[in-house]
């Protein structure tokens, strides 16, 4: 019968794209391995994430509701890496699908955070939970929308400090800290000067996932943060900020980028800065390996020997196709091409290749004709 995935939203088939979400948002909370402890809870986690990439998309919801699980991942037979490959079922063709098998992605795509029961913001020394509804979360209105890049011109909440734009390190470049004088007293870097030196609290850093298309053509994130600020008064309120985040094309892993002292705000303290890590979100056909695009086509045993042609996906949504008709592809075969990986973070005209592997696929078993028709048509050597 495979999975109900509408059992495991708890939703009625049928339901809006909203009930989905919200039914996503109070299960997934529910069952978070980061607090639910009890058995199974792990694997219900699981569950759900694939459950909610299936109803929330129209068309692998339109070709479950059809098929069910086995017909919406082909038998079976989905893409190595998760992902689609097309298949023909009754004269209906369709794409099969493989969850990614990385539930904490989803989770973090969905809600802007891996784990929304860290502490992550630090008011005045005193812990505060870094939530769902205060903290960091990713916009879902994003948009390509490039003007007034960095939206913000001053940081304000009354420590007259003048406003920056966000810093970026590549990879894992060590931070180097800033100095500047508030009030003709020193802080951020080097010795103090005096009793009323300000001390910086440690930067807040927070991942933001980014799809591989992303990476591809750049993307403009906006992320909402929530943090205290102190009045002119002394007294302090709570302010809900969107920062912006301009995506350039070929960013590794691992890049860092830095919004200074844009954390909480507390007396004879210098907020904290607040780093976005660019992580690469689980891709369905692609692995990258630098600037160069994995792939791994899944062909049959006849088709290794016999040869095939192979449709391949590209990140720009073209399809390519490798001739393989007159070789004999082997497990260790591996094709290059050229100019179809990443783009280069410091020259976005150049990019890096594909590199396309092979899962051969062999029978699961052989009657004795085809056994003795193979012995005698195979070569001993």
């Amino acid at each position: 019968m495979g999975k109900d995935y509408y059992k495991i939203l708890d939703i009625k088939k049928g339901a809006s794209e909203e009930d989905v979400r919200k039914a996503y948002r109070r299960m997934a909370l529910k069952f978070h391995p980061d607090k639910n402890k009890s058995p199974g809870a792990e694997e219900k986690f699981k569950e759900i994430a694939e459950a909610y990439e299936v109803l929330s998309d129209k068309k692998k919801r339109e070709v479950y509701d059809k098929y069910g699980e086995e017909g919406l991942k082909g038998g079976g037979g989905g893409s190595p890496g998760g992902g689609f490959d097309t298949h023909n079922n009754n004269n209906h063709t369709f794409t099969s699908y493989s969850f990614h098998g990385d539930p904490k992605a989803t989770f973090a795509e969905f809600f802007g955070t891996e784990n929304p029961f860290a502490n992550i913001f630090n008011l005045g020394g005193s812990p505060s939970h870094h939530n769902l509804f205060g903290g960091v979360n990713d916009d879902p209105h994003d948009s390509m929308d490039t003007s007034d890049p960095f939206g913000f011109s001053s940081l304000g909440g009354g420590l007259g400090l003048s406003g920056f734009g966000p810093q970026v390190r590549p990879g894992n470049t060590p931070f180097r800290s800033h100095s500047f004088n508030i009030g003709g007293h020193r802080a951020g870097g080097g010795p103090g000067i005096g009793p009323k030196e300000k001390h910086q609290d440690p930067p807040i850093e927070h991942d933001l996932y980014v799809t591989l298309e992303d990476i591809n053509r750049g993307v403009t994130k906006r992320m909402k943060i929530s943090r205290r600020v102190v009045n002119n008064d002394g007294t302090a309120r709570k302010e809900e900020k969107v920062l912006t985040i301009n995506v350039k094309p070929g960013w590794k892993s691992g890049t860092k980028i830095t919004f200074q002292r844009e954390g909480d705000q507390a007396p004879n303290k210098i907020p904290a800065d607040i780093v976005f890590i660019i992580r690469d979100k689980p891709h369905p056909n692609f692995k990258r390996e630098g600037t160069d695009l994995k792939h791994t086509c899944r062909i049959t045993l006849k088709e290794a020997l016999c040869g095939t042609r192979v449709d391949v996906p590209t990140l720009n949504g073209e399809r390519l196709v490798v001739n393989l008709s007159d070789e004999i592809v082997k497990p260790t075969t591996v094709k290059r091409i050229a100019g179809k990986g990443l783009p280069l973070s410091k020259d976005a005209s150049r990019k890096g290749d594909m590199l396309i592997s092979f899962e051969i696929v062999f029978p699961e078993k052989l009657n004795g004709q085809t056994k003795d028709l193979l012995k005698n048509s195979l070569p001993n050597k």
